[in-house]
């Protein structure tokens, strides 16, 4: 981590600012080279000119130094405030590489800030993910992750099981000795404790799973019930081709829109129902697909229809989806004379979807408000919800060496899950584990 590294911190395109950002024991040197100035005061924005490696002006710009220690990674930090664009940022980019500076790798910025012990793992991660927050929620769980709430967390845990840990290390030296039952009975109910407070956050976390990623609404049903309307409808412009011929959407169509404080992606199915077309086929699979990857399904069926085995065996689909989904079954076309009737199928709302959508949108963020309403810890990704599961399996594996009085197993699966807690926040192995981790980070992060 000699080297000094340098990379454009703002997205690609065009827009007012753009920022690059060089890290390491030669920033304030390079940016002296770049600017032909002999000092900078630490955190103040000074204006100055920026000249590329033969002299020639690039920019006039902003530029700030963050004076060792006090910045976000921990090392000398400049950062240039440009005119924003394609052009003027990569001049500059490229007059810090030939100064002396390297291009950083993905995430790498972050990486120093973690290996020089600014940040741990979960701030990492919640910095990452707060760039793609996908709801208002979502990034104010993330912001007081970044301040270090899921590390006090696994903190507060790990520290449980190390105190019992104690008890059985100690208990070792005198294997003679059995350990008295009224401390097995104690040190029983405090990993059964522990391990009843992962659980919840674990299923806390899965349940809001879609507060991260950004909620996944499927809109299911047979040919011509008016799922392209509906979509439209959402969208508020016209998306999805509407016609009166069945089969006109054959593969799922996605789009992103802001419902609430939830930024949700809806996917528009092909009609379901038994076709002969292989393309249709295809595009009939894909929605059943689509419905086992929803968060939320919004399944339409046509009033104005009278119903047969394609509408029966959507009811059955939705049944059986019932506890793992979210599911909101709607009778459509309410303006035409109705037809419909399905022994056992109970309609969550009646609408038109070519007129008013409103009560749908309400209740979809009712849905995702409920989804968001737990106050337990949230883990943030699949590495962290490994870690806690295998932590969870570890204290359930040491109930048999503590009631057998085989301290040493029992030890060792307390150690194994001591292992599991720390590598959400500072794991023991490090290197292969974090280049796999912050090579998923933008650059000049």
């Amino acid at each position: 981590m000699h080297d000094t590294i340098s990379a454009i911190a703002t997205a690609n395109g065009i827009g007012s600012i753009a920022i690059i950002r060089i890290s390491g024991e030669r920033a304030l040197e390079i940016a002296k080279k770049l600017s032909k100035k002999e000092s900078f005061t630490p955190r103040y924005a000074t204006l100055t000119n920026i000249y590329d490696a033969d002299d020639a002006l690039i920019d006039e710009s902003i530029l700030i130094y963050f004076q060792a220690p006090f910045s976000f990674t921990a090392e000398d930090v400049i950062e240039i405030q440009c005119h924003g664009g394609f052009i003027v940022a990569q001049s500059i980019l490229k007059a810090t590489l030939k100064a002396g500076a390297r291009l950083a790798t993905a995430g790498e910025f972050s990486k120093r800030a973690f290996l020089n012990g600014r940040i741990d793992l979960s701030e990492a991660e919640a910095i990452a993910q707060l760039i793609e927050a996908k709801s208002e929620d979502a990034a104010k769980i993330l912001a007081t992750q970044m301040k270090g709430s899921l590390k006090e967390f696994i903190e507060e845990v790990r520290d449980a099981i190390i105190h019992i840990l104690a008890f059985s290390e100690v208990s070792i030296d005198y294997a003679e000795e059995d350990l008295p039952e009224d401390l097995v009975k104690q040190i029983e109910l405090q990993l059964k404790e522990l391990h009843k407070l992962l659980a919840k956050t674990l299923q806390a976390s899965k349940s809001r799973e879609g507060l991260m990623q950004g909620f996944r609404v499927a809109i299911v049903g047979k040919p011509n019930v008016g799922k392209s309307s509906l979509l439209n409808a959402l969208l508020n412009f016209n998306r999805a081709i509407v016609s009166d011929i069945a089969g006109t959407t054959r593969d799922t169509i996605e789009e992103q829109v802001k419902i609430g404080t939830h930024l949700i992606k809806i996917v528009d199915t092909a009609g379901i129902r038994e076709a002969d077309d292989a393309i249709e086929r295809i595009g009939i699979e894909r929605s059943l697909e689509a419905i086992e990857a929803a968060d939320i399904v919004v399944a339409l069926f046509d009033s104005s229809r009278e119903s047969d085995d394609e509408d029966a065996k959507i009811a059955k689909l939705l049944e059986e989806n019932r506890e793992q989904k979210e599911i909101i079954v709607i009778k459509n076309k309410i303006d035409l004379p109705q037809k419909f009737h399905l022994e056992g199928l109970s309609f969550d709302l009646e609408l038109n979807s070519k007129d008013d959508v409103s009560a749908l949108i309400e209740q979809l963020e009712a849905i995702m408000n409920v989804k968001n309403s737990s106050d337990e810890m949230m883990l943030i990704s699949s590495r962290q919800i490994e870690a806690v599961e295998a932590t969870m399996q570890n204290i359930q594996e040491s109930f048999v060496p503590l009631f057998d009085g085989e301290l040493e197993i029992f030890s060792f699966h307390l150690n194994e899950a001591v292992k599991e807690m720390s590598s959400i926040t500072r794991p023991f192995e490090n290197d292969e584990m974090l280049d796999k981790m912050f090579g998923s980070f933008c650059l000049g992060k």
